[in-house]
C-alpha cells in the first residue's frame, strides 16, 4: 500500500481553506449586519422592523 502525500495535503490545505473561508464569509455578513442595527438604532424614526424588535425584547424581558 502506497503512502499517498498528495492527498493528505490536499485534504489538509482544502479543510483549513473551506473552513477559513466560511468563516471570513461569516464574519463579513455579521458585521455588516451589526454595522445595519447600529445605523437602524440611530435614525430620528427607526423602521417598522426595528421597532418591532425592540418590543419583542422588552416583552421577554419583562
Amino acid at each position: 500500500m502506497e503512502f499517498h502525500w498528495g492527498a493528505i495535503f490536499g485534504f489538509l490545505f482544502g479543510f483549513m481553506f473551506g473552513i477559513g473561508c466560511a468563516l471570513a464569509v461569516m464574519y463579513s455578513i455579521y458585521t455588516g449586519g451589526y454595522r445595519a442595527a447600529l445605523r437602524d438604532a440611530r435614525l430620528a424614526e427607526p423602521p417598522e422592523r426595528y421597532q418591532k424588535a425592540v418590543a419583542k425584547i422588552d416583552k421577554a424581558q419583562g
